[in-house]
């Protein structure tokens, strides 16, 4: 019987600007090249999360998007919650990222309540931070891998005292341009500002991410076959060469 890894993607129709189908389809690939199948369910407002749900996805979006599905989001805090403690993974991309957190202040005041899953909180800056952008993740322990993307926000994200980052910034912002700190890491759940999409030039991560998923489906993490990456990691190579020409406080 093939294994099935049931994804839920929560409101594909407004948080969907950084090419986050994009990630669906390195989830989807990577999986079935193994012998999985994924099942991606939308979740759009109002409707339930599914209740047997391996893997939680939030992408990202410009603040007419934000606003449209905050209050529904805000809502679901203790429902996400109660999936991640049920072993479900999750990933969340900019505007996802900044939502899971207790809100988001835009420019002219406006407050928006978020879920509250992630222990950080998000206020609008004077400029935007753009560009691409090299991060050191360590999700094993002694295990330093790279991390590459494509950052555009105006957000200033501040974790909470003893919060974990995704990783510290080499070349590019970051969370807030101050800190060196990149995303945010809680247990199996990821946010993370970089996108462009993330996953096809990070194969490591979407494969972390998957066994976690795949961890509460088998009731162990399993070890993943090896797939052929000189494509992914050429990608990946590509995108560090210009995060490194960009240069960075952090370098």
């Amino acid at each position: 019987m093939t294994t099935r890894i049931r994804v839920c993607h929560l409101y594909p129709d407004q948080l969907n600007i950084y090419a986050d189908r994009g990630n669906i389809a390195v989830f989807r690939s990577r999986s079935e090249r193994r012998g999985y199948e994924l099942e991606v369910l939308g979740v759009g407002v109002g409707e339930v999360l599914a209740r047997d749900c391996d893997l939680i996805y939030l992408g990202g979006g410009q603040d007419r998007e934000q606003a449209l599905i905050a209050p529904d989001l805000a809502r679901r805090g203790e429902e996400i919650s109660m999936a991640l403690e049920d072993g479900a993974a999750l990933l969340a991309v900019c505007g996802g990222y900044q939502l899971l957190g207790r809100g988001y202040r835009d420019r002219t005041g406006v407050e928006m309540l978020g879920a509250g899953v992630l222990p950080l909180e998000t206020v609008a800056g004077d400029r935007r931070m753009i560009g691409d952008v090299s991060i050191e993740c360590e999700l094993e322990p002694d295990e330093m891998l790279t991390v590459v993307g494509f950052e555009n926000h105006g957000g200033r994200t501040r974790l909470d005292p003893g919060a974990a980052p995704l990783g510290r910034v080499v070349h590019g912002f970051g969370n807030d341009g101050d800190s060196g700190f990149e995303g945010c890491r809680l247990g199996k759940a990821i946010g993370t500002y970089l996108h462009g999409p993330l996953l096809p030039r990070n194969p490591w991560l979407a494969d972390w991410l998957l066994a976690q998923a795949l961890g509460r489906r088998l009731g162990e993490v399993p070890e993943l076959e090896p797939l052929d990456d000189e494509l992914e990691y050429q990608a990946h190579a590509v995108a560090l060469g210009r995060a490194r020409e960009r240069g960075g406080k952090f370098r």
